[in-house]
């Protein structure tokens, strides 16, 4: 495992990856970060968690979408990889929660 920082909505996260997928967890992270902006700006007066919410349900839809070929129980190793980001953006996303909650 490797431990790297990437930033999203400019505060920086560790996350511990696979040798090998720095690139890919920086380009994911990268467009995460710039979908969560998108949102902040046509979305003014809400909260930031609302934001990521919705920005996380957004780039979720994108991928059932682009999954949707597949049979159901069929799991590819991109799903995989997937499966372990979507753990890694969990965390974060209850590590800011749990900060805004502190507000």
């Amino acid at each position: 495992m490797k431990s790297i920082k990437v930033t999203i909505l400019g505060k920086q996260y560790p996350l511990k990856i696979n040798e090998g997928d720095e690139e890919l967890m920086q380009q994911i992270a990268d467009y995460v970060d710039k979908r969560f902006y998108d949102f902040r700006k046509a979305l003014l007066n809400q909260s930031e968690s609302t934001i990521m919410v919705l920005a996380c349900l957004s780039i979720a839809e994108e991928l059932f979408m682009a999954n949707e070929g597949e049979k159901p129980g069929e799991r590819s190793d991109e799903q995989a990889v997937f499966g372990e980001i979507n753990g890694s953006l969990r965390k974060i996303l209850d590590e800011i929660e749990k900060e805004n909650s502190d507000i």
